[in-house]
């Protein structure tokens, strides 16, 4: 089922890429100078589906990398509940094993030690 909806997706995208570039193959000069329109500083002539497609994987790295970096303290929180969580499962595995030591006792004879109180 995965496989169908996953083919149902990328087969689309793919044949839409594939038209956008056969489409705009001719080379356009995308100019990074806002003041020189005649002579730019920075200019890069390149086919414009390359220009598209590089600007959509820009956008998606750069969108991903702002989700993962304002998701970052759930990731340390979750970090933190996770070595609290196996400190107390430590804990009372040596509370367990210290509550057995005593109700069997060393011996293993199967006679109860007595239990303290606090009771006046």
């Amino acid at each position: 089922m995965k496989t169908l909806i996953k083919a149902l997706v990328i087969m689309p995208l793919a044949l839409v890429i594939i038209l956008l570039s056969v489409a705009n193959r001719s080379p356009v000069v995308m100019s990074l100078d806002p003041f020189s329109g005649s002579a730019p500083l920075i200019a890069i002539s390149s086919p414009l589906f390359v220009i598209i497609l590089g600007a959509v994987a820009l956008g998606v790295l750069l969108g991903g990398f702002v989700v993962w970096w304002s998701q970052g303290r759930y990731r340390r929180a979750l970090r933190r509940q996770t070595h609290e969580l196996e400190r107390l499962q430590v804990d009372q595995a040596r509370q367990r094993s210290a509550a057995s030591y005593a109700t069997h006792g060393s011996a293993g004879n199967g006679a109860l030690l007595p239990v303290r109180t606090n009771a006046y």
